[in-house]
């Protein structure tokens, strides 16, 4: 079944860690939804009318939104798309906007999953992030959000930034553990170009993220949750009683989703394509009834890395069956020999036709899956499929510029 991601470019202020494509200024977010319910109808055919497992509400924090214009979007994208009675529809959210009065409207409309971003329960860490909560908010919005209901719910945390030492990360988690929270989100704090901790650092304002602490922090967290009851299903994933992020899965899985609203991605299992990162020019293309998308074509290499990519950050590894069927039998031992050097370290390892990461292998993921990559050159005689030299050059990949709407 298929995803729908709505991308609301809008926050509060701007986290000093953070790239994503937002807004601070909230004037306009009337306009900006009423781009995005247009261009739902301009994509109604992109996912053939398959029924909708999951609708993610991201951002940016879509929890900004008036509740007005939260219900109108929903109501609009129900409208339009074939979303499935069961469907998983999660809200992104920040403690500061999680009043009790809100979460009880929240309970009244479609959302029946809260994404909120804690990053930490202690105030000095919240300040360095240039979050907009407090401590105090971000413990109280937990117990407003479990007395209204809603048993459906992740936090995310960050873990080896700067101040954080162990005693204090294990803190962090065991508030959530404690509570027994369905779901949790860790991710270790990353300098991403453009952000103004990228410039601290440059500058010597702030230090760089310590790898080591980081290191410590992921055992730290393996060794917690699997002491409290949770399943670590993906690097950053972890949950209890099975409650899987069903939007998040289908991602790592490979199953088709459609993106909306400024910088969305979409793919359909062969294309991606992605809208244009201004939040007025999107608004004034899609009100002249162009799509401003650019996309490219996956190459068979391509969408190979990427199963291997996604297959071995999650528990359930990499399917080699599957492998074989989609890619051919060469591409499966090509890579095998690629994979005999982590193997005999037991950083990977092969199980009733799995390949997936060893717990020494899992800190080592993107490493190790980056090993594994197919090249151009080698997929012109390792994967079956398309004849040698049909593969478009990685100078063309970016091919297309659509102002319709791509089928």
């Amino acid at each position: 079944m298929a995803g729908i991601y709505v991308h609301i470019p809008f926050c509060r202020q701007a986290c000093h860690y953070c790239n994503f494509h937002f807004s601070t200024r909230l004037e306009n977010t009337n306009e900006l939804v009423a781009a995005i319910v247009r261009e739902a109808g301009m994509r109604r055919q992109f996912l053939q009318n398959k029924p909708i497992n999951s609708l993610y509400l991201g951002g940016g924090t879509p929890s900004v939104l008036p509740p007005a214009e939260l219900n109108y979007l929903l109501s609009a994208l129900y409208d339009v798309f074939n979303i499935a009675a069961d469907a998983e529809v999660t809200l992104e959210s920040n403690p500061d906007d999680l009043t009790a009065e809100r979460l009880k409207a929240l309970r009244d409309s479609p959302v029946n999953r809260l994404s909120i971003g804690i990053q930490s329960f202690r105030d000095q860490d919240l300040k360095w992030m240039n979050r907009a909560h407090n401590a105090d908010e971000a413990t109280r919005c937990l117990d407003f959000a479990l007395a209204a209901g809603f048993d459906q719910l992740t936090v995310d945390l960050i873990y080896g930034s700067p101040g954080l030492d162990d005693a204090a990360w294990l803190q962090n988690l065991r508030t959530v553990f404690d509570r027994q929270l369905p779901h949790l989100s860790a991710y270790a704090l990353t300098v991403e170009e453009g952000t103004a901790l990228a410039h601290f650092v440059r500058h010597g304002k702030s230090p760089s993220p310590d790898e080591a602490a980081a290191g410590r922090h992921f055992s730290i967290l393996e060794e917690e949750a699997a002491r409290a009851g949770y399943t670590h299903y993906e690097i950053s994933n972890l949950c209890r009683d099975g409650a899987f992020a069903r939007h998040n899965s289908s991602y790592w899985t490979g199953q088709p989703y459609l993106g909306l609203g400024p910088s969305a991605h979409s793919f359909d299992g062969s294309n991606r394509s992605w809208n244009i990162s201004h939040n007025i020019e999107y608004s004034r293309s899609v009100k002249a009834d162009k799509l401003p998308i650019q996309g490219e074509h996956l190459e068979p290499a391509d969408r190979l890395n990427e199963r291997l990519m996604t297959g071995l950050r999650t528990t359930w590894g990499v399917e080699l069956a599957a492998l074989e069927s989609q890619f051919g039998a060469r591409a499966v031992e090509a890579i095998r020999e690629q994979a005999s050097t982590w193997m005999t370290g037991n950083y990977l390892a092969e199980r009733e036709g799995h390949w997936y990461l060893t717990s020494l292998g899992r800190p080592f993921a993107d490493r190790i899956a980056s090993d594994l990559f197919m090249v151009d050159e080698q997929v012109e005689w390792v994967v079956e499929g398309p004849s040698p030299g049909q593969s478009t050059p990685v100078s063309e990949r970016r091919a297309w510029w659509s102002e319709e709407a791509p089928g």
